[in-house]
């Protein structure tokens, strides 16, 4: 199904051998629930690896970017609890990305999905991004496929510094594709069609990152994401 709202924020990460079983349940106990609890946040997912890397890949939808600026989710991020401070300390290699979504298309939710990560040539942006709308949309009519989505993130608003992130390093990831689907061998199928090699052909700057995931856990706000 199309994504919720008109903005997300998207974030990968490895995680200490230590440090993941604490994560996971931090992450179903506290961390997802409080973060859908913040008005204009409609959902949370967190999906882990079957191919690629990082490990983990962690999707927010919000109503717009408005709300992922806003006073409410900063405050969050600036006054982290000690489990937060705990968990995302065994945090390695994050990239994350407060996005607006430029296109999301598809008939539900898939248990598999496969992420693309690059960017675009200064100068051919426009283009890239009708390309990529264009394969998309071919995308999401593919058996067993259930949604396909492109974000872009706002590099002012992905950079924002907080107490969470103080410590650090996190990078910001540029384009996202998600393609999601009911296995991951029809996810896989899919993201064929955006190979790199046309993709480089349509404007991307180098190659792209990619990872298929499997979904772990899901927490929506029902009566906001009725709404959208």
């Amino acid at each position: 199904m199309a994504l919720l709202g008109k903005a997300v924020v998207a974030i990968w990460n490895d995680i200490t051998d230590e440090g993941r079983s604490n994560f996971v349940e931090w992450h179903n106990r506290q961390h997802v629930s409080e973060r859908v609890a913040i008005p204009g946040f409609h959902r949370g997912r967190r999906y882990i690896a079957e191919r690629g890397s990082p490990e983990y890949f962690t999707l927010y939808e919000a109503a717009d970017e408005s709300v992922l600026t806003g006073s409410e989710y900063l405050a969050r991020l600036n006054n982290p609890t000690d489990w937060t401070r705990e968990a995302t300390s065994a945090f390695r290699n994050t990239e994350r990305g407060v996005c607006r979504i430029v296109h999301s298309t598809g008939t539900g939710d898939g248990g598999y999905g496969l992420t693309v990560r690059f960017d675009a040539d200064p100068g051919v942006r426009e283009r890239l991004q009708g390309w990529t709308i264009e394969r998309l949309t071919a995308i999401e009519r593919m058996p067993w496929i259930s949604g396909a989505h492109l974000c872009i993130a706002d590099a002012t608003a992905s950079g924002i510094e907080t107490a969470e992130k103080k410590g650090r390093q996190v990078a910001v990831p540029n384009w996202i594709v998600m393609i999601e689907g009911s296995s991951a061998a029809t996810v896989d199928a899919a993201g064929r069609e955006l190979a790199d090699a046309d993709l480089l052909a349509a404007g991307m700057k180098e190659e792209s990152q990619r990872g298929l995931y499997r979904l772990e856990f899901s927490l929506v706000d029902f009566p906001a994401a009725t709404l959208v």
